[in-house]
């Protein structure tokens, strides 16, 4: 009987401990792991500032506190005005909630008689707003996590900025590929990493500002806070414009202004839906262009196991995990002699 070489055994050993204290670090900092995910993001956006500030003599950890500075104000205080805005608007909107899935029923009857399928003894508008409201509890909540998360982040993005050498030189001589190939994933994280901590924002951005444009136009009631919601539905995919149109339409409608309804419905699909695809256009054609496929299965991989960070690492995800198999077809597979 052929014995299994001790070396084999004491390298699966090795491996199988290593992947179950990885699991275990990964269990434990998996409540904080958007901190982690937004200091690489912050890190890739700011690093060539950076290197230019200490080029041109500036002290590294001065230079850094003022990244983190500017990071924080033009980024972090712009987002916590929109929870906050976000806080006191969705509260009041998951108390009508029940008024206006009453309103939906009322039109699916309508719609029954012409199909002549029952659908709303199917509804419970009560459980409905209760699900609603606890759901936006639960979204708006997480403030201590929330804090920790940003000072790690904080914390990793000053030792990140400070250490570039140091940093790029331990994960070359930890990382289990070589160093061309280091090389390339570097690249592809840094072209993703911009493309969607960039090209995302500045999509929904734009086109909140067109969807306030219509809700202007039309007089809509708090016109601000629902382009905000435009603009957060414009980062995920197949929802769009449609996250902060469709509720404005039945609230209009649940109103009895017909009019507004149906101007905001048509202004959502073909104003915002067109100006969505030619800035989205002129915006990946600047930056690398994902294919959409990626960025729909990422997010939805991403925001579930990242959270909001999840439109950014989702399909990051996803593209590294091709091009590992790519790197691992290169390395391992096409100097292997094929045997049949």
């Amino acid at each position: 009987m052929k014995k299994i070489n001790p070396l084999i055994i004491r390298q699966l050993f090795t491996l199988l401990l290593l992947f179950a204290m990885a699991g275990l670090i990964f269990l434990e900092i998996y409540p904080f792991i958007s901190g982690f995910l937004g200091a690489i993001t912050l890190f890739v956006l700011l690093k060539n500032y950076m290197t230019q500030l200490t080029n041109k003599g500036w002290n590294p950890s001065l230079s850094a506190g003022l990244l983190m500075f500017l990071s924080f104000i033009i980024i972090l205080v712009p987002i916590a005005g929109m929870v906050m805005l976000l806080s006191n608007k969705v509260g009041k909107v998951a108390s009508k909630s029940e008024k206006v899935i009453h309103a939906i029923e009322s039109k699916l009857k309508d719609w029954e008689h012409l199909l002549g399928f029952n659908i709303t003894d199917q509804l419970d508008a009560s459980s409905i707003s209760n699900a609603i409201t606890n759901s936006v509890s639960s979204i708006l909540g997480g403030t201590v996590n929330t804090f920790i998360a940003v000072s790690i982040m904080y914390f990793m993005l000053f030792y990140m900025l400070t250490n570039q050498k140091k940093l790029k030189t331990i994960l070359i001589e930890y990382a289990p590929v070589s160093a061309n190939n280091f090389e390339l994933l570097n690249t592809k994280i840094q072209e993703m990493v911009k493309s969607n901590s960039l090209g995302i924002p500045l999509v929904a951005i734009a086109q909140g500002l067109v969807s306030l444009v219509g809700f202007l136009i039309f007089n809509v009631d708090s016109a601000v806070f629902w382009a905000v919601v435009v603009t957060i539905g414009s980062m995920i995919p197949l929802v769009g414009n449609l996250l902060g149109t469709i509720p404005v339409f039945i609230l209009s409608l649940s109103n009895g202004d017909s009019f507004q309804a149906w101007g905001i419905l048509l202004y959502g699909m073909v104003v915002v839906g067109t100006a969505d695809n030619i800035i989205r256009l002129y915006v990946l054609r600047k930056l690398d262009n994902v294919h959409p496929l990626i960025t729909l299965l990422g997010v939805i991989i991403g925001i579930p196991l990242f959270g909001f960070i999840g439109l950014i690492f989702g399909p990051l995800l996803i593209s590294l995990f091709l091009l590992i198999i790519h790197i691992y077809k290169k390395e391992y597979t096409e100097h292997i002699p094929l045997t049949v």
